[in-house]
């Protein structure tokens, strides 16, 4: 069983789109941003299509060398607004088919773990409407500050 990665590449993605805004980039396309990924273009861009259709991010041009770009400021971009946008439905889901309701656990279960994970997704989406994609971008940044300089002091 393998955690859906949705998120996390979309988030990425728009920490690189406002990493290259901050450094005078008014776009990245698809392979640039893909690169960053080490994903493939053409997920990124379905991707980045329901962000768009979530007015997150907006496309300038069309075809090769169309970029990518933040449609409001990374601030203002929450963790969960990413969430929403791509349709996810939490960290777990309910059986794929309907369970035995002839069986005591069976005929129980969906009601029991409906109100478990309801309570599991109400914590997690405070948690990502706390956290914006500017927020994600600092905490790297600092990251990266950090382990530089241990790189560095290792080579003297």
């Amino acid at each position: 069983m393998s955690a859906n990665s949705q998120l996390t590449m979309a988030v990425h993605a728009l920490c690189w789109l406002e990493l290259a805004a901050r450094r005078g980039r008014s776009s990245l396309t698809s392979s640039e941003i893909a690169a960053s990924l080490a994903n493939n273009p053409v997920q990124v861009r379905r991707s980045l299509g329901r962000l768009r259709d979530a007015e997150l991010v907006s496309v300038t041009g069309r075809g090769p060398g169309a970029g990518w770009t933040l449609a409001r400021p990374a601030e203002a971009v929450t963790l969960f607004d990413v969430y929403d946008a791509l349709g996810d439905t939490g960290p777990f889901a309910l059986h794929a088919h309907d369970p035995n309701p002839e069986c005591t656990v069976g005929g129980g279960i969906r009601p029991v773990l409906e109100t478990v994970y309801d309570g599991v997704r109400d914590v997690m989406a405070q948690q990502l409407r706390a956290t914006t994609i500017a927020g994600v971008l600092e905490e790297i940044l600092a990251n990266d500050e950090a382990g530089s300089a241990a790189r560095d002091s290792l080579r003297a």
